[in-house]
């Protein structure tokens, strides 16, 4: 198999395709990716599932040790795939306070940063 990124390994059902499809995406597919679900407030509001996290949403961690931590998301990844959110520490051996990257799989949007027009644009656009 080529190295080289292909829309065709999207189709495909080994894991280690998709796998290799994920690791090699480009960045505008990359994107798609960090998308995260909406709360029910939202989804009624938008007529929306999910909508891509950007750094100044709102969100809820639904899963792991920090389940049920609210805060502003800091800073998006798009090479790791992972967010850094406001308040999700790690207590480093030596004492030092490290943010935790979540993937956006387990976080939901609580409130959506609406400074964007493209974004507001894209919200209402069915």
């Amino acid at each position: 198999m080529k190295s080289i990124f292909s829309l065709n390994w999207k189709r495909s059902k080994q894991p280690r395709k998709q796998r290799k499809y994920r690791y090699n995406a480009p960045l505008h597919i990359r994107r798609k990716f960090m998308s995260s679900p909406l709360s029910k407030e939202l989804k009624t509001k938008y007529t929306k599932n999910s909508v891509t996290v950007i750094k100044g949403d709102t969100v809820k961690v639904l899963r792991g040790q920090f389940k049920g931590k609210s805060g502003k998301v800091s800073k998006s990844n798009y090479q790791k795939i992972k967010v850094y959110i406001e308040g999700v520490e790690i207590i480093k051996k030596d004492g030092n306070k490290v943010q935790y990257p979540i993937h956006p799989s387990n976080i939901i949007i609580t409130t959506l940063k609406l400074e964007d027009k493209k974004r507001i644009a894209a919200l209402e656009r069915k």
